[in-house]
Protein backbone atom coordinates (compact mmCIF):
# COMPACT_ATOMS: atom_id res chain seq x y z
CA UNK A 1 0.00 0.00 0.00
CA UNK A 2 1.11 3.50 -0.22
CA UNK A 3 1.47 5.27 2.81
CA UNK A 4 -0.36 8.83 3.21
CA UNK A 5 -0.60 10.83 6.60
CA UNK A 6 -3.35 13.32 7.73
CA UNK A 7 -2.78 16.94 7.58
CA UNK A 8 -2.03 17.15 11.36
CA UNK A 9 0.37 13.75 11.33
CA UNK A 10 3.65 15.42 9.93
CA UNK A 11 4.58 11.82 8.47
CA UNK A 12 4.89 12.61 5.05
CA UNK A 13 5.62 9.12 3.40
CA UNK A 14 4.45 8.43 -0.20
CA UNK A 15 6.64 5.90 -1.73
CA UNK A 16 5.51 2.52 -1.65
CA UNK A 17 7.24 0.51 0.72
CA UNK A 18 6.03 -3.00 0.71
CA UNK A 19 4.65 -5.33 -2.57
CA UNK A 20 0.32 -5.64 -2.71
CA UNK A 21 0.81 -9.13 -2.60
CA UNK A 22 3.04 -12.08 -1.48
CA UNK A 23 2.86 -15.81 -1.38
CA UNK A 24 5.44 -18.77 -0.35
CA UNK A 25 9.15 -17.69 -0.63
CA UNK A 26 10.43 -21.27 -1.52
CA UNK A 27 12.53 -23.09 -4.08
CA UNK A 28 9.33 -24.60 -5.92
CA UNK A 29 7.69 -21.19 -6.09
CA UNK A 30 10.85 -19.06 -7.46
CA UNK A 31 9.03 -18.83 -11.13
CA UNK A 32 5.50 -17.21 -9.47
CA UNK A 33 7.46 -13.68 -9.83
CA UNK A 34 6.78 -11.19 -7.15
CA UNK A 35 3.31 -10.73 -7.73
CA UNK A 36 1.98 -14.33 -7.16
CA UNK A 37 -1.50 -15.69 -7.88
CA UNK A 38 -3.41 -17.93 -5.52
CA UNK A 39 -3.99 -21.43 -7.58
CA UNK A 40 -6.15 -22.07 -5.14
CA UNK A 41 -4.60 -21.91 -1.99
CA UNK A 42 -5.62 -19.71 0.73
CA UNK A 43 -5.65 -15.72 0.89
CA UNK A 44 -4.50 -13.63 3.92
CA UNK A 45 -4.99 -10.14 4.31
CA UNK A 46 -2.62 -8.08 6.48
CA UNK A 47 -4.45 -5.02 7.56
CA UNK A 48 -3.19 -1.99 9.39
CA UNK A 49 -4.05 -2.10 13.16
CA UNK A 50 -4.15 1.38 13.59
CA UNK A 51 -6.56 2.56 11.03
CA UNK A 52 -7.76 -0.79 9.59
CA UNK A 53 -6.81 -0.12 6.00
CA UNK A 54 -5.31 -3.02 3.65
CA UNK A 55 -1.74 -3.32 4.02
CA UNK A 56 -0.98 -6.24 1.65
CA UNK A 57 -2.53 -9.51 0.27
CA UNK A 58 -0.56 -13.37 1.55
CA UNK A 59 -0.86 -16.49 -0.45
CA UNK A 60 -0.91 -18.70 2.50
CA UNK A 61 1.46 -21.86 1.82
CA UNK A 62 -0.45 -25.35 1.52
CA UNK A 63 -0.06 -28.84 2.32
CA UNK A 64 1.64 -29.22 -0.97
CA UNK A 65 4.14 -26.13 -0.72
CA UNK A 66 4.89 -27.33 2.97
CA UNK A 67 5.87 -30.80 1.68
CA UNK A 68 7.73 -29.38 -1.30
CA UNK A 69 9.43 -26.40 0.87
CA UNK A 70 10.57 -29.65 3.42
CA UNK A 71 12.03 -31.77 0.17
CA UNK A 72 13.44 -28.85 -1.42
CA UNK A 73 15.60 -27.79 1.42
CA UNK A 74 16.61 -31.33 2.39
CA UNK A 75 18.31 -31.76 -0.73
CA UNK A 76 20.00 -28.54 -0.92
CA UNK A 77 21.48 -29.57 2.35
CA UNK A 78 22.74 -33.00 1.14
CA UNK A 79 24.03 -31.46 -1.81
CA UNK A 80 26.39 -29.49 0.28
CA UNK A 81 25.87 -25.96 -1.37
CA UNK A 82 25.47 -24.06 1.91
CA UNK A 83 25.96 -26.97 4.49
CA UNK A 84 29.46 -27.66 3.19
CA UNK A 85 30.45 -24.19 2.26
CA UNK A 86 33.77 -22.76 3.85
CA UNK A 87 32.76 -21.19 7.25
CA UNK A 88 34.53 -18.12 5.82
CA UNK A 89 32.36 -18.35 2.74
CA UNK A 90 29.09 -18.45 4.68
CA UNK A 91 30.59 -15.73 7.12
CA UNK A 92 31.32 -13.78 3.95
CA UNK A 93 27.60 -13.93 3.29
CA UNK A 94 25.95 -13.25 6.22
CA UNK A 95 28.42 -9.74 6.49
CA UNK A 96 27.07 -9.09 3.34
CA UNK A 97 23.36 -9.45 4.09
CA UNK A 98 24.02 -7.31 7.43
CA UNK A 99 25.57 -4.32 4.97
CA UNK A 100 22.19 -4.96 3.17
CA UNK A 101 19.97 -4.72 5.85
CA UNK A 102 21.21 -1.90 7.19
CA UNK A 103 20.66 -0.05 3.96
CA UNK A 104 16.74 -0.89 4.00
CA UNK A 105 16.24 -0.65 7.55
CA UNK A 106 14.24 3.01 7.21
CA UNK A 107 11.78 0.82 4.58
CA UNK A 108 11.45 -1.74 6.64
CA UNK A 109 10.64 -0.29 9.50
CA UNK A 110 7.64 1.40 8.03
CA UNK A 111 6.55 -2.07 6.82
CA UNK A 112 6.55 -3.18 10.77
CA UNK A 113 4.62 -0.11 11.44
CA UNK A 114 1.95 -0.72 9.18
CA UNK A 115 1.69 -3.93 9.84
CA UNK A 116 1.79 -4.16 13.81
CA UNK A 117 0.50 -0.87 14.80
CA UNK A 118 3.85 -0.01 16.96
CA UNK A 119 5.07 3.36 17.00
CA UNK A 120 8.13 4.28 14.13
CA UNK A 121 10.37 5.34 16.57
CA UNK A 122 10.28 1.54 18.15
CA UNK A 123 11.02 0.17 15.00
CA UNK A 124 13.39 2.29 13.63
CA UNK A 125 15.62 1.97 16.95
CA UNK A 126 14.85 -2.29 16.98
CA UNK A 127 15.57 -2.79 13.35
CA UNK A 128 18.58 -0.71 13.63
CA UNK A 129 20.06 -3.49 15.52
CA UNK A 130 19.41 -6.62 13.97
CA UNK A 131 22.92 -6.19 11.42
CA UNK A 132 24.69 -6.73 15.03
CA UNK A 133 23.42 -10.60 14.87
CA UNK A 134 24.42 -11.07 11.16
CA UNK A 135 27.61 -9.51 12.10
CA UNK A 136 27.84 -11.39 15.59
CA UNK A 137 27.17 -15.10 13.78
CA UNK A 138 29.44 -13.67 10.84
CA UNK A 139 32.53 -13.91 13.72
CA UNK A 140 31.55 -16.94 15.56
CA UNK A 141 32.19 -18.80 11.69
CA UNK A 142 35.44 -16.85 11.45
CA UNK A 143 36.58 -18.01 15.52
CA UNK A 144 35.08 -20.88 16.20
CA UNK A 145 36.98 -23.89 16.35
CA UNK A 146 36.65 -28.01 17.20
CA UNK A 147 38.60 -29.40 19.85
CA UNK A 148 40.75 -32.15 20.17
CA UNK A 149 39.43 -34.64 23.11
CA UNK A 150 42.32 -36.02 25.75
CA UNK A 151 41.57 -39.93 24.17
CA UNK A 152 43.66 -42.65 25.72
CA UNK A 153 46.12 -44.39 23.69
CA UNK A 154 47.56 -43.62 19.93
CA UNK A 155 44.50 -42.12 18.42
CA UNK A 156 43.63 -39.04 17.53
CA UNK A 157 39.82 -37.91 18.78
CA UNK A 158 38.79 -34.77 16.78
CA UNK A 159 35.46 -33.53 17.23
CA UNK A 160 33.60 -31.00 15.52
CA UNK A 161 30.31 -29.24 15.30
CA UNK A 162 28.10 -30.09 12.15
CA UNK A 163 24.99 -28.77 11.05
CA UNK A 164 21.25 -30.54 11.70
CA UNK A 165 20.04 -30.65 8.53
CA UNK A 166 16.50 -28.66 8.23
CA UNK A 167 15.08 -26.84 10.78
CA UNK A 168 11.87 -25.24 11.14
CA UNK A 169 10.71 -21.46 12.97
CA UNK A 170 7.78 -20.52 14.17
CA UNK A 171 8.04 -16.59 15.12
CA UNK A 172 5.70 -13.95 16.37
CA UNK A 173 3.88 -10.51 15.48
CA UNK A 174 4.91 -8.69 18.54
CA UNK A 175 8.97 -7.78 16.82
CA UNK A 176 8.34 -10.26 13.67
CA UNK A 177 11.66 -9.11 11.63
CA UNK A 178 13.79 -8.68 15.09
CA UNK A 179 12.92 -12.24 16.38
CA UNK A 180 13.23 -14.01 13.06
CA UNK A 181 16.68 -12.71 12.59
CA UNK A 182 17.49 -13.64 15.98
CA UNK A 183 16.58 -17.24 14.89
CA UNK A 184 17.62 -17.48 11.29
CA UNK A 185 21.32 -15.92 11.85
CA UNK A 186 22.67 -18.88 13.96
CA UNK A 187 20.77 -21.39 11.89
CA UNK A 188 22.34 -20.05 8.84
CA UNK A 189 25.33 -19.50 10.39
CA UNK A 190 25.35 -23.58 11.17
CA UNK A 191 25.05 -24.46 7.77
CA UNK A 192 21.34 -25.82 8.20
CA UNK A 193 18.46 -25.08 5.74
CA UNK A 194 15.94 -22.86 7.00
CA UNK A 195 12.45 -23.02 6.53
CA UNK A 196 10.45 -20.06 8.58
CA UNK A 197 6.49 -19.81 9.26
CA UNK A 198 6.06 -16.47 10.16
CA UNK A 199 2.77 -14.84 12.16
CA UNK A 200 -0.09 -14.67 9.37
CA UNK A 201 -0.49 -10.84 11.18
CA UNK A 202 2.71 -9.73 10.48
CA UNK A 203 4.72 -12.03 7.70
CA UNK A 204 5.50 -9.11 5.38
CA UNK A 205 9.29 -7.87 6.40
CA UNK A 206 10.34 -12.00 7.26
CA UNK A 207 9.32 -12.54 3.52
CA UNK A 208 11.13 -9.67 2.58
CA UNK A 209 14.38 -10.60 4.59
CA UNK A 210 14.48 -13.72 2.49
CA UNK A 211 14.49 -12.22 -0.66
CA UNK A 212 17.61 -9.96 0.95
CA UNK A 213 19.66 -13.14 1.85
CA UNK A 214 18.99 -14.79 -1.72
CA UNK A 215 20.85 -11.54 -2.64
CA UNK A 216 23.59 -11.51 -0.51
CA UNK A 217 24.77 -15.50 -1.61
CA UNK A 218 22.50 -17.77 0.65
CA UNK A 219 21.90 -20.31 -2.00
CA UNK A 220 18.26 -21.03 -3.32
CA UNK A 221 15.97 -23.43 -0.91
CA UNK A 222 18.37 -22.71 2.14
CA UNK A 223 16.35 -20.44 3.12
CA UNK A 224 12.54 -20.53 2.48
CA UNK A 225 9.36 -18.53 4.22
CA UNK A 226 6.52 -20.01 4.49
CA UNK A 227 3.21 -17.59 5.41
CA UNK A 228 -0.03 -18.85 6.40
CA UNK A 229 -1.70 -20.14 9.94
CA UNK A 230 -0.40 -21.87 12.40
CA UNK A 231 -2.98 -24.42 12.64
CA UNK A 232 -2.55 -25.16 9.39
CA UNK A 233 0.79 -24.41 8.05
CA UNK A 234 2.90 -24.85 11.38
CA UNK A 235 1.39 -27.55 12.47
CA UNK A 236 2.46 -29.26 8.88
CA UNK A 237 5.86 -28.14 8.67
CA UNK A 238 6.75 -29.13 12.44
CA UNK A 239 5.31 -32.58 12.04
CA UNK A 240 7.96 -33.61 9.20
CA UNK A 241 9.96 -36.27 10.15
CA UNK A 242 12.36 -34.78 8.06
CA UNK A 243 12.40 -31.36 10.28
CA UNK A 244 15.58 -31.98 12.89
CA UNK A 245 14.98 -29.29 15.03
CA UNK A 246 11.77 -26.81 15.81
CA UNK A 247 12.34 -23.03 17.21
CA UNK A 248 9.48 -21.19 18.19
CA UNK A 249 8.21 -18.16 19.90
CA UNK A 250 4.79 -18.45 21.57
CA UNK A 251 2.57 -18.83 23.96
CA UNK A 252 2.95 -21.54 26.80
CA UNK A 253 0.04 -23.57 25.60
CA UNK A 254 1.17 -23.70 21.78
CA UNK A 255 4.59 -24.54 22.59
CA UNK A 256 4.08 -27.63 25.15
CA UNK A 257 1.51 -29.03 22.05
CA UNK A 258 4.09 -28.45 19.97
CA UNK A 259 6.72 -29.93 22.11
CA UNK A 260 4.82 -33.29 22.34
CA UNK A 261 4.98 -33.21 18.12
CA UNK A 262 8.93 -32.20 18.00
CA UNK A 263 9.52 -34.83 20.79
CA UNK A 264 7.55 -37.92 19.41
CA UNK A 265 9.77 -37.21 15.93
CA UNK A 266 12.98 -37.15 17.92
CA UNK A 267 14.01 -33.69 16.96
CA UNK A 268 15.91 -30.66 18.62
CA UNK A 269 13.63 -28.44 20.34
CA UNK A 270 13.90 -24.54 21.54
CA UNK A 271 11.10 -22.68 22.70
CA UNK A 272 10.51 -19.00 24.21
CA UNK A 273 7.26 -18.88 25.46
CA UNK A 274 5.01 -17.15 28.27
CA UNK A 275 6.38 -14.24 30.77
CA UNK A 276 5.29 -12.25 33.65
CA UNK A 277 8.04 -10.34 34.21
CA UNK A 278 8.34 -8.58 37.76
CA UNK A 279 9.93 -5.56 38.02
CA UNK A 280 11.33 -5.22 42.10
CA UNK A 281 11.75 -1.40 43.27
CA UNK A 282 13.62 -1.30 46.04
CA UNK A 283 13.52 1.40 48.87
CA UNK A 284 17.00 2.61 48.39
CA UNK A 285 16.33 2.54 44.46
CA UNK A 286 17.08 5.70 42.37
CA UNK A 287 13.47 6.59 41.84
CA UNK A 288 13.55 8.94 38.82
CA UNK A 289 15.39 6.19 37.02
CA UNK A 290 13.19 3.44 38.19
CA UNK A 291 10.21 5.15 36.80
CA UNK A 292 11.89 5.90 33.54
CA UNK A 293 13.09 2.44 33.64
CA UNK A 294 9.04 0.78 34.68
CA UNK A 295 7.27 2.90 32.23
CA UNK A 296 10.01 1.48 29.47
CA UNK A 297 9.78 -1.65 30.88
CA UNK A 298 5.83 -2.40 31.16
CA UNK A 299 4.79 -0.34 27.93
CA UNK A 300 7.87 -0.51 25.25
CA UNK A 301 5.92 -2.39 22.27
CA UNK A 302 2.45 -1.42 23.86
CA UNK A 303 3.43 -4.29 26.20
CA UNK A 304 3.26 -6.73 23.71
CA UNK A 305 7.01 -8.61 24.84
CA UNK A 306 7.35 -11.42 26.73
CA UNK A 307 9.44 -10.18 28.99
CA UNK A 308 7.38 -7.03 29.71
CA UNK A 309 7.37 -5.93 33.52
CA UNK A 310 3.83 -6.45 33.94
CA UNK A 311 3.69 -6.96 37.72
CA UNK A 312 5.33 -3.93 39.53
CA UNK A 313 6.40 -4.50 42.77
CA UNK A 314 7.34 -1.42 44.79
CA UNK A 315 8.72 -1.17 48.69
CA UNK A 316 7.05 0.00 51.28
CA UNK A 317 8.85 3.41 52.01
CA UNK A 318 9.06 4.89 48.93
CA UNK A 319 5.51 3.46 47.41
CA UNK A 320 3.67 6.43 47.03
CA UNK A 321 6.50 8.53 46.02
CA UNK A 322 7.28 6.42 43.23
CA UNK A 323 3.67 5.85 42.23
CA UNK A 324 3.14 9.74 42.18
CA UNK A 325 5.82 9.84 39.67
CA UNK A 326 4.62 7.12 37.74
CA UNK A 327 1.30 7.96 37.11
CA UNK A 328 2.76 11.21 35.77
CA UNK A 329 4.84 9.25 33.40
CA UNK A 330 2.00 7.36 32.49
CA UNK A 331 -0.37 9.84 31.89
CA UNK A 332 2.72 12.04 29.87
CA UNK A 333 2.78 8.92 27.37
CA UNK A 334 -0.80 8.78 26.93
CA UNK A 335 -1.24 12.32 26.18
CA UNK A 336 1.53 12.03 23.57
CA UNK A 337 0.40 8.78 21.73
CA UNK A 338 -0.96 9.81 17.99
CA UNK A 339 -0.32 8.23 14.45
CA UNK A 340 2.57 5.35 14.94
CA UNK A 341 4.18 6.67 12.19
CA UNK A 342 4.55 9.96 14.05
CA UNK A 343 8.09 9.82 15.41
CA UNK A 344 6.92 11.69 18.07
CA UNK A 345 4.54 9.26 19.27
CA UNK A 346 5.15 7.23 22.01
CA UNK A 347 2.92 4.25 21.80
CA UNK A 348 1.13 2.44 18.93
CA UNK A 349 -1.67 0.18 18.93
CA UNK A 350 -1.80 -3.44 20.22
CA UNK A 351 -2.36 -6.14 17.51
CA UNK A 352 -6.11 -6.10 16.51
CA UNK A 353 -9.24 -5.47 17.30
CA UNK A 354 -9.52 -8.93 18.80
CA UNK A 355 -6.84 -8.49 20.96
CA UNK A 356 -8.05 -5.05 21.62
CA UNK A 357 -11.07 -7.21 23.02
CA UNK A 358 -9.67 -9.02 25.09
CA UNK A 359 -7.41 -7.05 26.77
CA UNK A 360 -10.55 -4.83 27.76
CA UNK A 361 -12.94 -7.58 28.42
CA UNK A 362 -9.75 -8.84 31.08
CA UNK A 363 -9.69 -5.28 32.64
CA UNK A 364 -12.87 -4.28 32.99
CA UNK A 365 -13.99 -7.54 35.19
CA UNK A 366 -13.79 -5.07 37.94
CA UNK A 367 -10.90 -6.92 40.06
CA UNK A 368 -8.67 -4.43 41.35
CA UNK A 369 -8.36 -0.34 41.53
CA UNK A 370 -7.80 0.92 38.21
CA UNK A 371 -5.44 3.92 38.81
CA UNK A 372 -4.99 4.88 34.51
CA UNK A 373 -6.28 3.69 31.48
CA UNK A 374 -8.57 1.03 31.22
CA UNK A 375 -10.70 1.38 28.67
CA UNK A 376 -10.11 1.44 24.46
CA UNK A 377 -9.24 5.13 22.87
CA UNK A 378 -11.66 7.05 21.27
CA UNK A 379 -11.69 10.59 19.92
CA UNK A 380 -8.71 12.28 18.73
CA UNK A 381 -4.79 12.61 19.91
CA UNK A 382 -3.73 15.62 21.89
CA UNK A 383 -0.52 15.29 19.63
CA UNK A 384 -1.38 15.41 16.06
CA UNK A 385 -5.09 14.96 15.63
CA UNK A 386 -5.14 11.22 14.81
CA UNK A 387 -8.62 9.88 15.44
CA UNK A 388 -8.18 6.86 17.82
CA UNK A 389 -11.26 5.41 17.01
CA UNK A 390 -10.17 4.04 13.55
CA UNK A 391 -7.36 1.28 15.35
CA UNK A 392 -6.55 -1.04 18.24
CA UNK A 393 -5.61 1.96 20.43
CA UNK A 394 -5.50 1.02 24.14
CA UNK A 395 -3.93 3.06 26.58
CA UNK A 396 -1.01 2.33 29.29
CA UNK A 397 -3.16 0.89 31.87
CA UNK A 398 -2.28 0.63 35.87
CA UNK A 399 -4.28 -1.38 38.42
CA UNK A 400 -3.90 -2.11 41.93
CA UNK A 401 -5.17 -3.92 44.70
CA UNK A 402 -5.21 -7.18 42.77
CA UNK A 403 -5.03 -10.85 44.36
CA UNK A 404 -2.08 -12.81 43.38
CA UNK A 405 -4.66 -15.40 42.40
CA UNK A 406 -6.29 -13.22 39.72
CA UNK A 407 -5.49 -13.92 36.28
CA UNK A 408 -4.72 -10.20 36.19
CA UNK A 409 -1.14 -11.20 38.40
CA UNK A 410 -1.21 -15.10 36.69
CA UNK A 411 -1.45 -14.66 33.60
CA UNK A 412 -0.19 -13.18 29.90
CA UNK A 413 -2.71 -10.13 28.99
CA UNK A 414 -0.10 -9.28 26.18
CA UNK A 415 -1.11 -5.31 26.08
CA UNK A 416 0.15 -2.40 28.19
CA UNK A 417 -1.46 -3.73 31.17
CA UNK A 418 0.54 -3.26 35.03
CA UNK A 419 -0.81 -3.89 38.32
CA UNK A 420 0.98 -2.63 41.11
CA UNK A 421 1.82 -4.07 44.46
CA UNK A 422 3.34 -2.76 47.85
CA UNK A 423 6.07 -4.92 49.78
CA UNK A 424 7.91 -4.49 52.68
CA UNK A 425 10.59 -6.73 53.45
CA UNK A 426 13.55 -8.06 50.72
CA UNK A 427 12.07 -11.31 50.84
CA UNK A 428 8.25 -10.57 50.38
CA UNK A 429 9.89 -8.78 47.33
CA UNK A 430 11.41 -12.29 46.22
CA UNK A 431 8.74 -14.13 46.65
CA UNK A 432 6.15 -12.03 44.86
CA UNK A 433 8.73 -11.75 42.24
CA UNK A 434 8.91 -15.39 42.10
CA UNK A 435 5.59 -16.56 42.82
CA UNK A 436 4.65 -17.24 39.37
CA UNK A 437 4.68 -19.92 36.91
CA UNK A 438 6.65 -17.95 34.73
CA UNK A 439 10.26 -16.86 34.45
CA UNK A 440 11.46 -15.46 31.42
CA UNK A 441 12.45 -11.61 32.31
CA UNK A 442 12.80 -9.51 35.59
CA UNK A 443 14.12 -6.20 36.58
CA UNK A 444 15.32 -5.33 39.96
CA UNK A 445 16.13 -1.72 40.69
CA UNK A 446 18.42 -0.75 43.55
CA UNK A 447 21.58 0.98 44.43
CA UNK A 448 22.98 -1.67 46.93
CA UNK A 449 25.39 -3.51 44.85
CA UNK A 450 25.33 -6.56 47.09
CA UNK A 451 21.47 -6.65 46.94
CA UNK A 452 21.42 -6.38 43.59
CA UNK A 453 23.36 -9.77 43.38
CA UNK A 454 21.94 -11.34 46.20
CA UNK A 455 18.34 -10.69 44.85
CA UNK A 456 19.38 -11.72 41.19
CA UNK A 457 20.40 -14.68 42.29
CA UNK A 458 17.35 -15.50 43.75
CA UNK A 459 15.29 -14.09 41.17
CA UNK A 460 13.34 -17.45 39.12
CA UNK A 461 14.37 -15.99 35.75
CA UNK A 462 16.19 -16.67 32.56
CA UNK A 463 17.09 -13.01 32.16
CA UNK A 464 17.64 -10.17 35.48
CA UNK A 465 18.20 -6.44 34.56
CA UNK A 466 19.57 -4.28 37.19
CA UNK A 467 18.75 -0.83 37.17
CA UNK A 468 17.82 -1.44 32.98
CA UNK A 469 15.43 -3.90 31.48
CA UNK A 470 14.80 -5.54 28.54
CA UNK A 471 18.32 -4.93 27.48
CA UNK A 472 19.42 -7.63 24.43
CA UNK A 473 22.57 -8.00 22.79
CA UNK A 474 23.91 -10.95 20.13
CA UNK A 475 26.35 -12.09 22.51
CA UNK A 476 23.52 -12.73 25.47
CA UNK A 477 21.65 -15.84 26.18
CA UNK A 478 18.01 -15.23 26.22
CA UNK A 479 15.52 -17.68 27.39
CA UNK A 480 13.13 -18.98 30.31
CA UNK A 481 12.67 -20.86 33.68
CA UNK A 482 9.59 -22.86 34.66
CA UNK A 483 6.76 -22.28 32.33
CA UNK A 484 8.56 -19.47 30.00
CA UNK A 485 10.08 -22.64 27.73
CA UNK A 486 13.39 -24.31 27.46
CA UNK A 487 16.75 -23.44 25.33
CA UNK A 488 18.49 -20.15 24.66
CA UNK A 489 18.44 -17.87 21.45
CA UNK A 490 21.48 -15.41 21.44
CA UNK A 491 25.34 -16.46 21.77
CA UNK A 492 27.39 -19.74 21.30
CA UNK A 493 24.56 -21.37 22.88
CA UNK A 494 22.06 -20.82 20.03
CA UNK A 495 24.66 -21.40 17.46
CA UNK A 496 25.51 -25.06 19.23
CA UNK A 497 21.80 -25.67 19.50
CA UNK A 498 21.90 -25.53 15.33
CA UNK A 499 24.51 -27.88 15.40
CA UNK A 500 26.02 -31.51 16.59
CA UNK A 501 28.81 -33.03 17.95
CA UNK A 502 30.92 -35.54 15.86
CA UNK A 503 33.50 -37.24 17.20
CA UNK A 504 36.25 -38.96 14.88
CA UNK A 505 38.53 -40.97 15.97
CA UNK A 506 41.74 -41.99 14.29
CA UNK A 507 43.85 -45.17 15.09
CA UNK A 508 47.79 -43.04 14.17
CA UNK A 509 49.76 -46.38 15.74
CA UNK A 510 52.13 -48.14 13.50
CA UNK A 511 50.59 -50.76 10.84
CA UNK A 512 52.71 -53.41 12.80
CA UNK A 513 51.43 -52.25 16.30
CA UNK A 514 47.86 -51.95 14.81
CA UNK A 515 48.19 -55.88 13.48
CA UNK A 516 49.34 -56.65 17.26
CA UNK A 517 47.14 -54.80 19.28
CA UNK A 518 43.77 -54.76 17.31
CA UNK A 519 43.42 -58.36 16.35
CA UNK A 520 40.65 -59.20 18.88
CA UNK A 521 40.20 -62.90 17.96
CA UNK A 522 43.87 -63.78 17.67
CA UNK A 523 44.85 -67.43 17.45
CA UNK A 524 47.55 -68.46 20.62
CA UNK A 525 47.38 -65.18 21.87
CA UNK A 526 46.93 -64.02 25.57
CA UNK A 527 47.86 -61.06 25.42
CA UNK A 528 45.00 -58.40 26.86
CA UNK A 529 43.46 -55.91 24.49
CA UNK A 530 41.69 -53.24 24.47
CA UNK A 531 38.07 -53.19 24.45
CA UNK A 532 36.50 -49.49 23.77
Amino acid sequence: MRVKAGAASNVRITKRVCRPRYGPFALHTALDGPMPDAHGREEITVTNPANGEHVSTIVSASQEDVRSAVFSAHEVFKAGLWSRAPAAQRAAVLSNLARDLEERVPELAQVETMQTGRAIREMKAQLGRLPEWLDYYASVLRTHSGFVAPTQGPLLNYVQRIPLGVVAQITPFNHPLLIAVKKIAPALAAGNSVIVKPSELAPITVLEFAEMAIAAGVPAGALQVLPGYGRTVGKALVSDPAIRKVDITAGTDTGRAIGQIVGANLAHYTAELGGKAPIVVFGDADLPSAVNGAAFACLVASGQTCVSGTRLLVQDEVYDEFMDSFLKKVESITNRMGNPLNPKSTMGTVISHRQLQRIEGIVQRGVGTILAGGQRMTGTSPLDGYDFSQGAFFPPTVIADVPTEDDLWREEIFGPVVVVKRFSSEQEGIDLANGCKYGLGAGIWTQDLSRAHRVSALIQAGLVWVNTHHRNDPSSPWGGMKESGIGRENGLEAFEAYTQSKSTIVNIASAEETRSAQDWFAEEDDTEKRYG
